[in-house]
């Protein structure tokens, strides 16, 4: 097996390009959009894509690392390499979707398509498994399913492929009908339509409609009605229709379901007779995935006791990359059920987005049915390994030993895991980031609990996906040009430090700012390159500002003076942040200091100002929007007066997170993000458009029976008179769920149901009335989520989200997770 292989001339025909050609002998087999993923450069082909930034600017980058192969629209940059090969084209998207259509036409094997709300990337990779041992599957790597995501998965179709799956989404009106070209599906499956990207529709039926774009032409499609309840059946794609419903009669009708030891018993009516299967997992998810693959499987013709046997080996899919603290001072990333070349290569981009540690190791298996022999398969890897600069490699199986002479670089190698972990003591890690990356035959969960630090077992888990989509809904709120400034001061709103740095450096956020200077420092040690403001900086810490290149917010005459005072005579230009006073009367020049301020400027060379800024007061709230627009005025009026006074210019910013979504007019050159990153924005109702990036989690310590009259707590504040259950749970006032939540006010979700407090909140744990609910000893018990939020948490004791969330103990672990 080969990856897909054409010559740039012919890539340049389908193109429709213009083309400026040097070496019309080389072969394209890799496509790359971004010029940090770069495996093999003399057959890749970039794509200098034109979104909030420009692709462009990255051609520079890309041919420093060894591409010479372009796809532009620009036309001012084709003269820029004269020994590449340049592509002009009007729109290099189009051109990219283009090409990968090009690449489907030509091979005739089946596909089937999934799109929905929910669940795609699991049926997508459950239905892998289920048909793996009857064809030669292509799939899409993770969740690529967007405009970007699907060219580049059909991309990888080649001549052995007998079957692919793609999963396609869709966040607005319009973007499914490209899709649908490039995917060219013969099989359909509707997942389910729910409130996903909701806000890129004008109804449930208009999202509905778009969706079902994708399927026009199939010859199969796989549904539920209760989805499609709007439509009438000869609206419904595919010539041949299969539904599968839990509530009304269908091809495959649920008729019901049995919870068996963490699993789900079923039973349901096909073709007029009853049928079973077992699903291995109890969560509702699951269970409706589940039932979307046992319906595909009859549709495609396979046999009740077939899809019965195939159904009850399905297997935990884990698409998220865990970040989690090491021993020995080291960062782990946990990857440890999947190994294949899409997914290492996807791992190694998240390694290398960690700046924390100088050392880079991998912790690798044998890689299975990927369709090249052992010498292709690890050269190709090594490569790999090269190119992202990896230090160590770990390597555990009898293939990847038996290369061992193909990695040039510190290596040790076992037979198998449990060697691996017979020889740990003698192993030496410390300040590394450890990639542990496995197949799931070789248990790597047992490898990643021998180097992770013991974790509490109330976490704090940060979606790291989810923020980076956040940071992307402001980025298509502002306009071309204008610069983003995330605020991460209070460990990042007590998401993290370099954890959430390192993500927002990597994409391209132009400025930070903490609140203190230690907090700067610890982003600096932690690999953090970028400018970074420094809030409330302290004459005591300018020794630290300085040799750490950090850049101070200067908010009055004094502060000023004595950071000039303290620059050696020698130092010139040094950057400074000037924080003017509109309306919130905490820090600031007056505009009655001007005159002072500027003299104090022009008397020196050894500062300058790089940004001026201001705080609006109330950008969320409606009945402040006249004040608003006297902050703004005022401020720009100021701006101006020190622009003509030192006699060059500065960014200008004074926009916040709601500053953002509610006043455009405000964006001037640069705006601030800061707690829109983590999902709230109370300039947008219900955070419409945000996604969920914390959930704060925690389990059951005990639980007992407590009599009528009998007392629960402290100073006997709780009670349930007519008896019941309780749930003692591992958080408390130390952990910062704060005491206001004791005696009912504060509410937890276990196994989806609502349970409220009982008693007062003690230090290290709390108690819960599950009074006729099945709790058990170790049972997950949420705080908050995407379900039960933060802003509601804030509703129950009279605050606001930043204090709920920011109030989380650094002793709460923090769990990072990377699709």
């Amino acid at each position: 097996m080969s990856n897909p292989s054409y010559s740039i001339s012919l890539i340049a025909g389908i193109l429709s390009a213009r083309s400026y050609i040097v070496n019309d002998q080389a072969i394209i087999t890799k496509l790359v959009i971004d010029s940090r993923s770069v495996i093999d450069p003399e057959e890749s082909l970039f794509f200098a894509l034109d979104g909030k930034r420009d692709g462009h600017e990255y051609l520079n980058h890309a041919y420093t690392n060894g591409i010479t192969n372009f796809v532009i629209s620009n036309r001012n940059y084709a003269d820029r390499f004269p020994d590449a090969n340049i592509l002009l084209v009007a729109d290099v998207l189009t051109a990219l979707q283009a090409l990968a259509r090009y690449n489907r036409e030509h091979h005739k094997l089946k596909t089937i398509a999934i799109t929905g709300s929910n669940g795609k990337t699991i049926v997508k990779e459950w239905l892998y498994q289920l048909l793996a041992a009857d064809f030669n599957i292509v799939r899409s790597p993770k969740s690529f399913n967007s405009q970007i995501g699907v060219p580049l998965s059909v991309w990888e179709i080649e001549e052995n492929h007998t079957l692919g799956i793609f999963e396609a989404g869709i966040s607005r009106a319009g973007e499914m009908d490209s899709l649908a070209k490039i995917i060219q599906p013969n099989i359909g499956v509707l997942t389910n339509i729910g409130e996903a990207h909701a806000e890129g529709f004008s109804s449930t039926k208009e999202k509905l409609l778009e969706k079902l774009k994708l399927f026009k032409n199939t010859e199969l499609f796989i549904y539920c009605p209760e989805y499609t309840e709007e439509l009438s059946l000869d609206q419904l794609p595919g010539k041949l229709k299969f539904s599968w419903s839990f509530k009304q009669k269908a091809d495959l009708q649920i008729l019901f379901i049995e919870p068996i030891d963490g699993r789900n018993y079923i039973r349901a009516i096909f073709k007029g007779e009853e049928i079973e299967c077992l699903i291995p997992f109890s969560d509702k998810a699951s269970l409706e995935n589940g039932v979307i693959c046992w319906a595909t499987l009859l549709a495609l013709g396979y046999s009740p006791q077939q899809t019965d046997s195939l159904l009850e080996k399905l297997t935990l899919v884990s698409m998220r990359l865990e970040l989690k603290n090491g021993i020995n001072q080291c960062s782990v990333i946990d990857d440890s059920y999947s190994a294949d070349i899409s997914s290492l290569a996807i791992a190694l981009d998240f390694l290398n987005l960690q700046n924390q540690h100088p050392k880079k190791t991998l912790i690798l298996s044998d890689l299975y049915e990927t369709g090249k022999s052992d010498e292709d398969l690890y050269a190709e890897i090594s490569a790999l390994l090269k190119q992202k600069n990896v230090n160590r490699l770990i390597g555990v199986g009898s293939h990847i030993s038996a290369a061992a002479n193909l990695f040039d670089m510190e290596t040790s190698f076992f037979e198998s895991t449990t060697a691996f972990i017979e020889s740990f003591p003698s192993l030496h890690f410390s300040n590394e980031t450890i990639l542990v990356k496995g197949a799931r035959r070789f248990e790597f969960a047992r490898i990643s609990k021998l180097i992770t630090q013991k974790i509490h077992d109330t976490v704090l888990e940060i979606d790291l996906n989810a923020l980076a989509g956040n940071l992307q809904f402001y980025r298509n709120k502002i306009q071309h040009g204008v610069k983003v400034m995330a605020m991460v001061k209070a460990f990042s709103y007590g998401s993290g430090s370099f954890e959430i740095a390192n993500l927002l450096q990597y994409h391209k956020v132009d400025y930070l700012a903490v609140a203190y200077t230690d907090e700067g420092v610890a982003l600096r040690k932690g690999g953090i390159s970028m400018p970074i403001m420094v809030m409330s900086p302290e004459p005591s810490a300018f020794d630290a500002i300085v040799k750490h290149k950090l850049e101070p917010e200067i908010y009055n005459l004094d502060i000023l003076k004595e950071f000039i005072g303290f620059l050696n005579e020698n130092v010139e230009g040094y950057p400074v942040h000037l924080k003017i006073e509109t309306g919130m009367h905490r820090l600031g020049f007056e505009e009655s200091e001007l005159s002072d301020l500027l003299e104090q400027l022009n008397g020196t060379k050894k500062i300058k100002v790089v940004s001026v800024f201001s705080h609006l007061v109330g950008s969320d709230d409606p009945m402040h929007d006249e004040f608003t627009a006297y902050q703004l005025a005022r401020f720009t009026a100021v701006a101006d007066k020190i622009r003509n006074g030192v006699g060059y210019s500065f960014i200008k910013h004074i926009s916040n997170t709601s500053g953002i979504s509610r006043h455009p007019e405000a964006q001037l050159d640069m705006v601030r993000l800061g707690i829109g990153l983590y999902g709230f924005d109370g300039g947008l109702a219900h955070n419409k458009g945000l996604q969920t990036v914390a959930v704060l989690k925690t389990t059951v310590t005990q639980v007992k029976p407590i009599k009528p009259n009998e007392t629960v707590g402290y100073s006997r504040r709780g009670a349930l008179p007519n008896g019941g259950m309780i749930a003692t749970v591992k958080i408390g006032y130390a952990d910062g769920y704060n005491r206001k939540f004791g005696n009912g006010v504060g509410k937890m979700l276990i196994n989806g149901q609502l349970v409220s407090t009982v008693g007062v909140i003690c230090m290290d744990m709390c108690m819960l009335n599950v009074t006729g609910l099945d709790v058990k000893t170790g049972d997950e018990v949420i705080v908050f989520n995407g379900e039960l939020t933060i802003a509601e948490l804030a509703k129950q004791i009279d605050t606001i989200p930043y204090e709920i969330l920011t109030n989380v103990s650094q002793r709460v672990k923090r769990v990072y997770f990377y699709e």
